[in-house]
């Protein structure tokens, strides 16, 4: 079998048999002894109810994107329970992962140790059954983007139309899920040029992808238009900018503040007054937390009052219509404090983000289901629990296993691009071209999701884990590159 398929190469490979069979048993006894300890799903408190509001609704559009809450009202169908819910995520992500290995295996051809330490890695690594763990849209996203990833190298190196056509879908419902999946495109287009087919196919790959997405964004705009008589794709673009920007506000001084247009003048002042009040005396811990996102949630904060005051005169306005209502406006003041201040920006905003990046905190993930003891009614209700309150085998719900994440993760970006370094100065992309065009790729990802999270999102380690597992995994195949290179015989 002179090029099998992905699924013949993993069964059918007797090499990949102990591999497979490890795989099985070490996935069965992970889980059973995970909700041993963790008999009951968990829970963010805001996020995870607020999927599951809008699949109990069926709504349309809702503060977040409602690919998850699709997901979830799909898999209702079949059961409610919640341990069913998290068996499914958790095998769906290590399905996933584990395709992703086996296609490393499969083009690159690695030494047996490296097989060894990627495949351990991948399959008993304790994050995921925490994040699967999770009602939440963080393994669905992180499933379909290592799925998304692990298709464009077999384009590369294997393309065919049914790839394209499973890429395209696999984009697309990936978009639905999280808007990060917004450049995934333009990574798609990298691996499309380096792929041999016919620009054709290329080019009507690449827009199948864009008409789906684009479709879901107009879709998206008129609806919220009926809403609110604005035609915005995602609320959180407005809420987003204006939180960034006030950040950086912030640590300007009182006497350099300029003075902003008539338009912005009402927000303006309920801000300036906020910091003045709170200079050096935070109202809230959370305030203190660099490139967060507390001034976006935190009632009583000046965004969250303005867009109350706005409603006054309306005061049954339900809070998506209020929420979507504000964020351009929101938009185009956090445009223009950004543009006043670019270098407290910079300092406030953009730098701790780009710490936070290098070695990401583990956030809501320090605690079983956010350190709560009890779920919503929605929660009960939806998985049919007999009491509103949730429990574990341990004591408190502190969780200390993943306290070493962010030390690994920071160890792995320098491997990463120590062995990136190597490997180009080494030229090995002439000796194992194949790989080369996988580091391209990789790059192009990396600097992409960079770019992406430093100035867009906030930064965490569940929002991270893709781009963080995709270095890991070309870390090493560039590790035993650079040592067979460095024992290599005259």
């Amino acid at each position: 079998m002179s090029n099998p398929s992905l699924k013949e190469y993993i069964f059918k490979d007797p090499n990949n048999r102990p591999y497979v069979w490890t795989a099985i048993i070490g996935i069965i006894l992970q889980l059973m002894f995970f909700k041993y300890l963790y008999p009951f799903a968990s829970y963010i408190n805001g996020d995870s109810y607020a999927y599951m509001e809008t699949a109990h609704q069926n709504l349309s559009i809702n503060t977040y994107p409602v690919g998850y809450s699709m997901f979830i009202r799909l898999f209702s169908v079949f059961t409610h329970s919640d341990t069913a819910l998290v068996v499914f995520q958790y095998l769906m992500l290590q399905a996933s992962l584990l395709s992703l290995v086996f296609t490393l295996f499969y083009f690159y051809d690695p030494h047996r140790y490296t097989r060894i330490g990627l495949f351990g890695f991948m399959l008993f690594n304790p994050v995921f059954l925490y994040l699967a763990n999770y009602v939440s849209s963080d393994t669905l996203f992180l499933s379909l983007s290592i799925t998304w990833f692990t298709i464009l190298l077999w384009i590369i190196y294997r393309p065919s139309r049914k790839l394209m056509i499973y890429h395209a879908l696999v984009l697309f419902l990936a978009f639905t899920v999280r808007y990060n999946a917004l450049y995934y495109p333009l990574i798609a287009g990298i691996a499309f040029l380096l792929s041999k087919q016919s620009i054709l196919r290329k080019v009507l790959g690449l827009a199948i992808c864009i008409i789906l997405i684009g479709s879901f964004i107009e879709y998206n705009k008129a609806k919220y238009y009926d809403l609110c008589k604005k035609r915005i794709f995602t609320p959180f673009t407005g809420w987003q900018m204006a939180n960034n920007a006030m950040y950086a506000y912030k640590f300007v001084p009182k006497d350099q503040r300029k003075p902003v247009p008539k338009k912005y003048q009402v927000l303006d002042k309920m801000i300036t007054q906020y910091f003045d009040s709170t200079f050096n005396n935070p109202k809230y811990p959370f305030e203190m937390m660099m490139a967060s996102t507390v001034y976006m949630w935190t009632p009583g904060l000046p965004l969250r009052k303005y867009m109350h005051d706005q409603f006054k005169k309306d005061s049954t306005a339900p809070e998506l219509k209020r929420w979507a209502s504000v964020s351009p406006f929101y938009e185009e003041y956090g445009k223009y404090i950004i543009k006043q201040y670019p270098m407290a920006f910079a300092k406030y905003y953009l730098w701790p983000n780009a710490l936070k990046y290098y070695a990401p905190p583990i956030e809501f993930l320090e605690y079983y289901s956010t350190g709560v003891d009890s779920v919503s009614p929605i929660a009960q209700m939806w998985f049919e629990y007999k009491s509103n309150k949730i429990t574990t085998k341990f004591k408190d719900f502190k969780v200390d296993i993943l306290n070493f994440y962010p030390i690994l993760v920071g160890t792995m970006n320098v491997i990463f691009f120590l062995g990136m370094l190597g490997f180009l100065l080494l030229q090995g992309y002439k000796q194992r071209p194949l790989m080369g065009k996988g580091l391209l790729l990789v790059v192009c990802l990396w600097l992409t999701n960079f770019g992406f999270s430093i100035f867009a999102s906030p930064i965490a380690l569940r929002f991270q884990l893709f781009p963080i597992l995709v270095m890991t995994s070309f870390a090493f195949l560039f590790m035993e590159y650079l040592i067979k290179e460095a024992t290599k015989k005259e």
